[in-house]
């Protein structure tokens, strides 16, 4: 192995688990609508901004976009052609402003794991993580862990324990780890944390079962 195939101590070789990057002038529009939905946020109604200015400009923004999108089923096929994994996905996909983005790494112990940080546009408590948001990159990181380890399929059933509030602004470190495989019936689980400690956890369980891709 030459130093520039090297990997960092700990990760081993396996599927991709999360799109790289590779649209220039996409990923940095969608880095740019991010900025804009968190600068809404945190400029609120009080704001010195001039807000009917901003709005007509981001129409126009959205109105130029729709003029050249293709039908939306060109799209879906786009969407899901190539390797498996997905740029547009709403936790780790690079195409997506909603995405905070995740980005997860597999382990030699057979976990994944990946850190981000989130800010107002997923709040739910004063200054902490909205549950659902917690439900949503748990959801997907277990599905995550499910392709590292080999069988995969979709959620069932999803159970989530809140031990403690998750933060805002704070880096979050969220895990996940095949645990059984029963025939079709396959078991993950994973967790959050943020200094250190677990604020969410949660177990998964799917079924093997592999949806058509648009075509």
């Amino acid at each position: 192995m030459t130093p520039e195939t090297a990997r960092p101590e700990g990760v081993r070789q396996g599927p991709q688990l999360t799109a790289t990057p590779d649209n220039a002038g996409v990923d940095a529009a969608v880095a740019a609508a991010r900025r804009v939905v968190a600068a809404l946020l945190h400029a609120g109604g009080n704001s010195a901004a001039e807000m009917q200015d901003v709005a007509a400009r981001l129409n126009a923004v959205a109105d130029h976009l729709e003029g050249h999108a293709p039908p939306i089923a060109d799209r879906m096929v786009d969407m899901w052609a190539g390797e498996g994994v997905t740029r547009h996905d709403p936790v780790t996909g690079p195409e997506n402003a909603i995405a905070p983005p995740l980005t997860l790494t597999g382990r030699d112990d057979g976990a994944i794991e990946g850190t981000t940080t989130l800010g107002l546009p997923y709040q739910g408590p004063p200054g902490f993580v909205h549950g659902g948001i917690s439900a949503l990159l748990l959801d997907h990181t277990l599905g995550v862990a499910n392709h590292w380890a080999g069988p995969s399929g979709m959620t069932a059933q999803l159970t989530l324990r809140y031990h403690r509030t998750t933060p805002l602004f704070q880096p979050l470190t969220v895990t996940g780890r095949q645990v059984a495989v029963d025939g079709r019936k396959i078991r993950a689980v994973g967790t959050i944390a943020a200094d250190g400690e677990v604020r969410v956890s949660a177990e998964g369980l799917f079924i093997a079962k592999q949806l058509a891709r648009p075509r």
